[in-house]
């Protein structure tokens, strides 16, 4: 069958059983807490902790950057801890450290101590995304993987939400209380899910007997073009969403003079927009499939990514964060949907290839913070600079996909 089948219709697929549920519930908690909480709650929280002398702005800048060292780490090493404890271990501890990060911030005894906290909270969140839909999906059927893929990581979305009305409504009783409070939910999460991770092996399908006098089918391809594209692809796509995560709300506020409190209104936007992404976008895969899902995906992201940096629009600018907060957790669920329809029956290899593009994806999300950051201040604040410049990876992002099929399609004749 074709890397480019088309995945079943949703319309007659078997349905969810109660263990797949509770794991698909499980695996939510696990990208609220580690990734959603753990990165994108610290953003609304750096002008409180300088303006309560916590850290200077230079430092609390440093420590945002821990937690995508962290996370890149995390990318790294998520396989080789599972290998050590089981998946099951390994995500019950990873969230554990992750709530403990919360409570231990309460606590700025050192800028190293914060460091090391952000880092491990990164590390876990790295880890999880890794390990935690390989560990559920081989139990999913696989006409339902889109929606449980979507609802596994909605956490994301549900954490950048969280970081523009949680946040504040915590920041009424005091900064430490807030991490206080962050730790607590970041408690109640990894209860919640601590009996949901499934125990064991995945199911292997059975491989189809060849019939007699035919020859068997061959194994399925595994690293080759099409997957080295679609690391290159998801690189290019954290790029491409590095510019709106960094300075979407000091654009608003500062670059179009709007204030700080219409800034925050996007935020909220693009927090709401997230919430949606995930499970719309699987939703949408498991009708025509993780390829053309994805390319539609690029396709408005770079539309986004150009309006960001050509208009100054009330208008234009809602319709680009909405656009760029679906895709923002959304394109999670159909990268890892576009693996397991590229690797089908084999799933160690599709944890291998999931492992290799989130590296690359935490690669290049923090190479771009780093980058954009440094051009932000060598061009004196050029917003439509930097977000042009995502809006070209994530366009050669959707060139290369196609310049693949023609390769494929010149090398069939």
């Amino acid at each position: 069958m074709s890397q480019d089948t088309i995945a079943a219709p949703v319309r007659g697929a078997p349905p969810l059983d109660i263990e797949a549920m509770f794991a698909m519930l499980a695996g939510l908690c696990a990208s609220l807490v580690a990734i959603g909480l753990a990165r994108f709650a610290y953003t609304p929280l750096i002008p409180p902790l300088i303006q309560a002398h916590w850290f200077t702005s230079s430092q609390a800048v440093t420590l945002g950057a821990a937690n995508f060292a962290g996370y890149l780490a995390g990318a790294l090493l998520g396989r080789p801890i599972a290998a050590a404890l089981s998946n099951r271990t390994a995500l019950r501890l990873l969230m554990l450290v992750a709530a403990l990060a919360f409570f231990a911030c309460a606590f700025p005894l050192s800028v190293g101590w914060f460091f090391v906290w952000r880092f491990a909270s990164g590390l876990s969140g790295g880890a999880i995304m890794v390990l935690v839909a390989t560990t559920i999906l081989p139990h999913i059927p696989p006409a339902r993987r889109g929606f449980a893929g979507g609802m596994i990581f909605l956490g994301l979305g549900l954490g950048i939400a969280a970081s523009g009305t949680l946040i504040p409504q915590l920041l009424r009783f005091g900064l430490r209380d807030t991490w206080i409070g962050l730790g607590t939910v970041a408690l109640v999460l990894t209860a919640v899910s601590w009996f949901g991770w499934p125990a064991g092996n995945a199911p292997q399908p059975a491989t189809p007997a060849a019939a007699p006098g035919q020859p068997a089918a061959p194994p399925a391809r595994r690293e080759g073009p099409a997957m080295r594209v679609l690391y290159a692809q998801y690189a290019a796509n954290a790029l491409g969403l590095v510019p709106a995560m960094v300075l979407l709300v000091d654009y608003v506020a500062r670059g179009l003079g709007r204030g700080a409190a219409a800034g925050s209104g996007y935020w909220v936007l693009y927090g709401v927009a997230a919430i949606a992404g995930p499970v719309l976008c699987g939703n949408v895969a498991d009708r025509i499939g993780f390829r053309a899902a994805y390319r539609i995906a690029l396709a408005l992201q770079a539309l986004a990514a150009g309006l960001l940096a050509l208009s100054g629009n009330g208008v234009l600018i809602g319709v680009a964060t909405v656009i760029l907060g679906v895709f923002t957790p959304g394109i999670v669920p159909l990268v890892l949907g576009r693996i397991h329809e590229m690797v089908p029956h084999d799933h160690a290899e599709q944890r291998a290839a999931w492992s290799r593009a989130t590296t690359a994806f935490a690669l290049f999300q923090a190479l771009g913070g780093y980058g954009y950051s440094y051009l932000f201040g060598a061009t004196h604040n050029n917003y439509a600079l930097i977000f042009a410049c995502g809006g070209v990876a994530l366009a050669l992002a959707l060139l290369a996909d196609f310049a693949l099929r023609r390769r494929q399609a010149g090398g069939a004749r």
